[in-house]
């Protein structure tokens, strides 16, 4: 298991980002929706957790295929979902993530929003991070993938009409009031033999891009959601939920546009039934169809059971 902590701090107060967030997940979940992979929101309700209580409960499944790298694709089938189970008890949060035939695998977030400058050591109140372990992420300077790069979410660019914050300069995390810290303690897990310290470190970069993403836009779209009440995001996030839904289904059952190979293109090296399931790997949801069977020409779900 590989362990991180990551702290973002935001030119923003733990109470405005409340609203900024939800907002910022429901628009970057539609923007990045398409071509038959995305966000689909499967519920989100009121919920009460048996440790921390009453809180809201989502869970997604998020289609990614041609986001993995060619070793990874091995390991998986040509269309599949990772499940996203969060609970949100705000100031404090709980995600976690599983693969229903990758019994090995696992992604647990805690999150906690202080209004701090990143600060605080121990944050989560029961053994402090060892200082090694802990990556400053710099919304301003840090590099983002090429492709994610819009110039007005550029916060040295970036200035708000509504709050009359920004541009963002050097040293801004030091003397910029309000100011506020998203606290990340990511633990994720892929014990496979071969494959766990890539597959580990391959989750932490995209987890650290997705967050460097998210926070730069929850930032950049201020003047979108600033004076927004609870009740008005979580009627945005109701419309937008139900647009990316469409989005992604409607994609998922068209099917892509060349069916002909058959959905499960990809094998594994490792064949005999013993190996596999040592890897965590569940056989019936990877094996071929019979010769005699018609390949069906739609994208084949592999249902995942939240934790």
């Amino acid at each position: 298991m590989l362990m991180k902590e990551y702290r973002i701090c935001m030119p923003l107060t733990v109470d405005e980002y409340r609203i900024g967030q939800l907002y910022m997940i429901s628009k970057h979940s539609c923007e990045q929706s398409g071509g038959g992979e995305g966000v689909e929101v499967v519920r989100n309700e009121p919920s009460v957790h048996p440790e921390y209580g009453p809180g809201q409960l989502t869970e997604k499944r998020i289609y990614l295929s041609s986001k993995l790298p060619s070793w990874a694709k091995a390991l998986v089938p040509r269309f599949f979902y990772v499940t996203e189970t969060a609970w949100n008890f705000y100031p404090y949060t709980i995600t976690e993530y599983s693969v229903s035939f990758l019994s090995k695998f696992s992604v647990r977030i805690e999150t906690r929003f202080e209004n701090n400058n990143g600060d605080n050591d121990n944050v989560f109140g029961d053994t402090p991070t060892p200082a090694q372990k802990v990556s400053f992420l710099d919304i301003l300077s840090d590099p983002i993938p090429e492709k994610h790069y819009k110039t007005v979410e550029d916060l040295s660019l970036w200035q708000s009409s509504k709050t009359h914050r920004g541009p963002l300069g050097e040293g801004w995390r030091d003397n910029h009031k309000p100011i506020m810290c998203s606290y990340k303690r990511v633990q994720c897990s892929f014990e496979v033999y071969g494959f766990q310290t890539r597959t580990e470190e391959f989750i932490h970069k995209n987890i650290r891009d997705i967050l460097l993403v998210g926070h730069r836009q929850a930032v950049a779209w201020i003047d979108e959601w600033h004076g927004l009440s609870l009740d008005d995001v979580r009627d945005y996030e109701q419309t937008m939920q139900e647009k990316t839904n469409s989005k992604v289904k409607s994609e998922l059952n068209t099917g892509p546009p060349t069916a002909s190979r058959p959905v499960f293109s990809r094998s594994i090296s490792v064949t005999d039934e013993r190996s596999l399931m040592k890897m965590g790997v569940t056989t019936a949801a990877i094996s071929d169809p019979p010769p005699s069977s018609s390949v069906p020409h739609i994208p084949i779900r592999l249902h995942s059971t939240p934790e």
